[in-house]
């Protein structure tokens, strides 16, 4: 299939339609993970076969798990209780998250591993799952630049760590905890403020004993050594970072209504429809149940008069990746939004408040931006641009999402990458009604 070069969005007629969110990108990675440092086999529904999620799935099965698909969103890994040495480099493609949980999941075992990536990952810092690892007694060499990809570990003999984060990271924890399944000792890890809890959740699904302890605004997360897993089957519930995308079009097209279906609910995650309720969204929950050990509801946004708010600071860890399609939102709002306290953005797949503000610019948006925040000041918002996005899935669907209530189309270049985390992107939002069309 050949690949746009660039995707264009008009302004659409009112949206509607019931969707179903595609799986959650966080527990797709640790589903993989987990179950190939397990014994036995994991049967897995739901899974996002986005192009990060798969990269992971390659991973796995170069460390020596068995790795099948089933049938869409099912497969099934076959652990065998380790990691084993790999016959060449784990290329973890785009994906951040694959790449730092497979780094604490490797480190365990005495095996010696070179990670890379795409040119969009190489930027990305390692150094924040690197050191603690160190720490612990696993070796790195950087292979071209400090801090960045590609990086050769050495894993085996892990001493317990006790490690506090100035920001909290649940890719940083995450990498720590696995880790310390194989380490001597207690492994702790403590928060600021809590940040996602999907690696505490799965690993006790897996059989493995995690505390949690509050500490101040925060909590202190506790995993003791020489813990082993056993396999157990995972249902992935929707993510609620895509389907927000579709929800946005909801909020910002008149006359729209739109429905997403099975949307974990994971407070964790939810920061982002806390803060467009503050906003005045419309914005309801039913049929709230459980799947895979989290909460999920059907999620419907209706067209509303939003007005711009200050997004605490705290609420960073749980909507961080959010902040471009609420920054794309917040342009149609009366007032300004405020969002500070989240210089996280600016190490992601790209600079993503540098990328939004010129984004949002450029489609006659008044940004005033800020070494660890923006705020965005909303009324008509022209459109007629097109954003360049340094191959950002989230960069270009939330601009994507702009365009289709702009005045004027709004393009994104390299649309391609938005296969990293939301393959079926373009088609379910046309199955709404939106006009998003290759150039």
């Amino acid at each position: 299939m050949t690949i746009p070069s660039t995707l264009t969005a008009r302004r659409a007629p009112a949206l509607s339609g019931v969707v179903r969110a595609p799986g959650d990108k966080s527990i797709s990675h640790r589903a993989l993970i987990l179950g190939a440092m397990a014994t036995g086999v994991t049967e897995i529904d739901g899974l996002l076969e986005g192009d990060d999620i798969l990269a992971t799935a390659r991973a796995v099965e170069a460390f020596g798990a068995g790795v099948e698909r089933l049938g869409p969103g099912r497969w099934r890994v076959t652990g065998h209780g380790g990691f084993r040495q790999p016959a060449g480099v784990i290329d973890c493609g785009n994906a951040g998250t694959g790449v730092r949980l497979l780094m604490g999941a490797a480190a365990g075992y005495p095996i010696t591993v070179t990670f890379d990536g795409d040119a969009s990952l190489r930027k990305r810092p390692m150094k924040r799952v690197t050191g603690p690892l160190a720490e612990m007694g696993a070796r790195f060499e950087w292979l071209g630049e400090e801090d960045r990809l590609p990086v050769r570990m050495t894993g085996g003999v892990l001493s317990a760590i006790d490690y506090r984060q100035t920001v909290a990271s649940a890719q940083v924890k995450s990498a720590i905890l696995l880790a310390g399944l194989n380490a001597d000792g207690v492994v702790t890890v403590a928060e600021p403020e809590p940040s996602r809890d999907h690696t505490e959740r799965m690993l006790r699904a897996f059989g493995a004993e995690v505390g949690v302890l509050p500490d101040g605004a925060g909590w202190r997360v506790t995993v003791k050594g020489g813990q082993s897993l056993e396999a157990a089957p995972v249902s992935v519930p929707g993510d609620p970072s895509s389907a927000a995308f579709p929800l946005a079009a909801g909020l910002i097209v008149p006359g729209s209504q739109v429905t997403v279906e099975g949307v974990m609910l994971n407070p964790l995650r939810t920061g982002l429809f806390e803060t467009w309720r503050e906003m005045g969204a419309d914005l309801t929950v039913s049929n709230r149940r459980m799947a895979g050990g989290e909460e999920v509801g059907d999620v419907t946004a209706r067209h509303s008069a939003l007005k711009g708010v200050a997004v605490p600071p705290e609420r960073a860890a749980s909507m961080i990746d959010e902040y471009p399609i609420l920054a794309a939102t917040a342009a149609f709002a009366e007032g300004a939004t405020v969002m500070r306290g989240v210089g996280e953005m600016r190490v992601k797949e790209s600079d993503r408040i540098a990328l939004m503000a010129a984004g949002l610019h450029a489609c006659g948006v008044t940004v005033d931006e800020e070494p660890e925040g923006f705020t965005v000041t909303g009324g008509s918002v022209r459109g007629g641009a097109t954003v360049t996005t340094h191959g950002d899935h989230r960069i270009a669907m939330s601009h994507l999402v702009l365009g289709l209530a702009a005045a004027d189309p709004v393009a994104v270049d390299e649309p391609g990458m938005i296969a990293t985390s939301f393959p079926g992107f373009v088609a379910l939002m046309r199955g709404l009604g939106a006009d998003i069309a290759s150039a």
